[in-house]
């Protein structure tokens, strides 16, 4: 068997015709074609008004708090399960993280830990739809609303996720998307910022080249900004992957259940929980274990990894990362926020490639099997 990665893309000559299209044709005034045409077919996708495209979904929360006027001492909440991407952007502009809980089933921001965090400092909540799973919008928002607090949607692996019916990246103020190469839908590196709010949006673009209005050619800068941009050739990847969604989705749905179907009945052990009202789209299938198994995600990834399968371990707590121990209080974290600490060393992501066969699942479940079963 050969080594099986963790993740990966599913190219086709679509996506090599407009690449080779953009390679060739999208110069001087046809430089951004496919950047408005990205932009336009992944906004209509997600079902919002705008959309801007990036170099990167860090980029894009970056932008989000910057259009949003977070700054300096205002605070932001964070769920402690995520990439850092989630939450260096904060410092970036100068506010302070604030790390609460996930919820014990969908692994996503806990409502209750959320409210529990606000104080008349907190500017804004940066929700992460984990692994391409999505929380408790419904809540999250009546709360955002009664303590009138901003929400970002971190859907960075959620792309094509659904709450209720409602795509991810079209709740709250403005969301931002990655299109990292291990993402569903991929641009190499890249991101996008879509929101509802024509003010924000305007800002953000504005925000994005220089602090200069877009078409402007006088090079009047009136504040100093940022400089994000994706290529035309990003674009061009992008706008294709964006055509194939719904099929590159389909195929990380069938995925999770060749999975589940031959891990389900082995005692202590939980997959990617979507609940009721959410249609994730699995950009990683997850396993987490039971405590009293005495696993550690590193034992299990090295024993895996002996038979050419490729993991990656479940994110560890925010606050445990020295990143962030200057942070005042950040010791009571691992008290206040008990699951997200119960998952650090019980969890990781099997392998997710969009090329994934189901002879390697097969693969992958009977060495599964065989080191839970000798726990």
């Amino acid at each position: 068997m050969k080594r099986i990665p963790i993740a990966g893309p599913w190219i086709t000559s679509l996506e090599i015709d407009y690449v080779n299209d953009a390679v060739a044709n999208a110069w001087y005034d046809n430089a951004n074609i496919y950047h408005f045409r990205f932009e336009k077919a992944f906004a209509d996708y997600v079902g919002v008004a705008h959309a801007v495209s990036l170099p990167s979904c860090t980029s894009g929360l970056h932008l989000a708090l910057a259009a949003l006027g977070v700054g300096i001492n205002d605070e932001v909440i964070v769920p402690e399960i995520t990439w850092i991407a989630t939450a260096a952007p904060i410092n970036y502009v100068g506010a302070i993280p604030v790390f609460v809980d996930v919820d014990p089933t969908t692994w996503c921001i806990c409502p209750d830990s959320l409210e529990a965090a606000i104080t008349p400092r907190t500017k804004a909540v940066i929700t992460v739809d984990l692994y391409g799973n999505m929380a408790d919008y419904d809540r999250i928002l009546a709360i955002a609303k009664k303590y009138n607090i901003r929400v970002i949607e971190d859907a960075a692996e959620a792309a094509g996720a659904r709450y209720k019916g409602k795509n991810a990246g079209s709740f709250g103020d403005v969301a931002a998307f990655s299109f990292h190469g291990s993402k569903t839908l991929t641009t190499g590196e890249g991101g996008m910022l879509v929101t509802h709010d024509r003010a924000l949006f305007d800002r953000a673009n504005f925000l994005r080249d220089h602090g200069r209005v877009p078409g402007d050619f006088s090079f009047e800068n009136s504040e100093v900004a940022f400089k994000y941009k994706m290529s035309s050739m990003q674009a061009a990847l992008g706008l294709a992957q964006t055509e194939r969604l719904d099929e590159l989705i389909q195929k990380k749905r069938a995925a999770f259940a060749w999975y589940r179907e031959r891990l389900s009945g082995i005692p202590g052990l939980t997959m990617n929980d979507p609940g009721l009202d959410v249609d994730a789209t699995y950009w990683m299938v997850s396993i987490v274990w039971n405590e009293s198994l005495r696993l550690n995600k590193k034992d299990v990834a090295n024993a895996l990894a002996q038979h050419g399968i490729d993991t990656r371990p479940f994110f560890s707590p925010l606050s445990s990362l020295g990143a962030y121990q200057h942070l005042p209080g950040i010791e009571a974290c691992r008290a206040r926020n008990p699951v997200s600490y119960r998952l650090r060393d019980c969890g990781i992501n099997l392998p997710s490639s969009l090329g994934l066969q189901e002879v390697e699942v097969d693969f992958v479940c009977e060495h599964l099997r065989q080191i839970f079963l000798k726990s």
